[in-house]
């Protein structure tokens, strides 16, 4: 129940995002569920693979790379998701800080009280 949750309120922050960032489209919200769902497989098939790919460029640069790590797994979304589209890799680099931002604003509000 609480990954359904955590679906739908990703949705929701890409909806708004889309909204808000010109270089950012989103057609429906059934794509921007579908956006949530394909985001979160490649970060969790795809970001391992790239991070350790380049190990050594994140290192010289302190992490820094993490970001277009980030941007490139929201243009590879882009490239397999018909009704979303994102125009260049800034606009990528900052749906990708936004969507991270916003969402941990949204998933802190599921936490459960202890």
């Amino acid at each position: 129940m609480k990954i359904i949750l955590r679906i739908l309120l990703s949705a929701l922050a890409v909806v708004v995002l889309s909204k808000i960032l010109p270089g950012v489209g989103v057609d429906s919200y059934t794509t921007a569920i579908i956006v949530a769902i394909v985001l979160s497989l490649l970060n969790f098939l795809v970001k391992p693979i790239l991070i350790i790919l380049t190990l050594p460029v994140t290192i010289i640069t302190f992490g820094l790379f993490l970001l277009i790590i980030n941007a490139i797994i929201i243009l590879l979304a882009d490239s397999l998701i018909d009704g979303f589209q994102v125009t260049t890799i800034w606009w990528a680099l900052l749906f990708s800080l936004l969507l991270s931002f916003l969402q941990s604003i949204l998933f802190s509000l599921l936490k459960e009280d202890k």
